[in-house]
């Protein structure tokens, strides 16, 4: 389906405005929402493809600037090494309250949007992952995807380097889906089996999903792209969306004008 042109927003969090991007189909009536999380590298045009991939088939698709406390809104890091410097020297700025307090106001938000079914999921890529699984235990997420979610295993977000996130595991009440790649250096195999470990131990419901990629294997630009496995990864997430968060109204007409559907 067709999409409005993306709009920006301004989300008030305890830590100043956080810019957010708002990506939805252009028929109106109410569909599920997604609170989608970027790299490090924030809201580059990768991750804007992936919302609208997203909001294509049939979802309200936010999408926040992580470092929004640091830097102007806007700004976006290059896929380089002066940009991954500058994206892993904030990822362990900022306080983990703070990335929890931006979860929360988002999830209002989309909760709240008049687009919005209130049925809401969460996915988030590299950090973007380990920020899905977070934002995973607030109770108005019903799935989460979690791309190969960095730090997890070595509690290595936030400010300090002590996150709690595999502790508060059990808090974790929808569904969710891991993806990896075993060839990615940053979450290797002993680390993935920690995970695992620390989902089976707090009975969560989840599936798991290895395949054989690089890290950023999702990412459609760069050498480690691998079109093939992140189309079927794309598929692998919509479906669990779609079981866990419906599809929204099927058909609407727009108000004075002529029927739409969402074809």
């Amino acid at each position: 389906m067709t999409l409005q042109e993306a709009e920006s927003i301004d989300l008030s969090t305890p830590s100043g405005p956080m810019r957010t991007y708002l990506f939805r189909p252009a028929a109106p009536g109410k569909y599920p929402g997604i609170l989608l999380y970027s790299e490090i590298f924030q809201v580059t045009a990768p991750i804007r493809r992936t919302a609208a991939l997203l909001a294509g088939h049939g979802f309200i698709v936010a999408v926040p600037e992580i470092y929004h406390e640091f830097e102007a809104a806007g700004a976006v890091f290059a896929y380089d090494q002066t940009g991954a410097d500058r994206g892993n020297a904030l990822k362990t700025a900022k306080k983990l309250a703070a990335y929890d307090a931006d979860a929360r106001a988002v999830l209002g938000f989309l909760q709240g949007h008049a687009h919005c079914t209130g049925k809401l999921g969460v996915m988030g890529i590299c950090i973007g992952g380990h920020l899905a699984f977070r934002a995973a235990m607030n109770p108005t997420a019903l799935a989460g995807v979690c791309f190969y979610a960095t730090d997890l295993h070595k509690r290595g977000l936030g400010k300090g380097l002590n996150d709690d996130s595999l502790a508060r595991t059990a808090e974790i009440k929808g569904e969710l889906m891991m993806i990896w790649g075993r060839q990615d250096p940053h979450v290797p195999l002993e680390g993935r089996a920690k995970v695992h470990a620390a989902l089976a131990a707090a009975g969560t419901n989840f599936t798991w999903h290895e395949f054989n990629g690089a890290h950023a294997f999702l990412r459609d630009e760069g050498f480690r792209y691998d079109p093939e496995l992140a189309l079927a990864c794309y598929q692998l997430a919509l479906g669990l969306f779609r079981r866990k968060l419906g599809e929204g109204d099927l058909s609407v007409s727009a108000s004075g004008g002529p029927s739409e559907t969402k074809h």
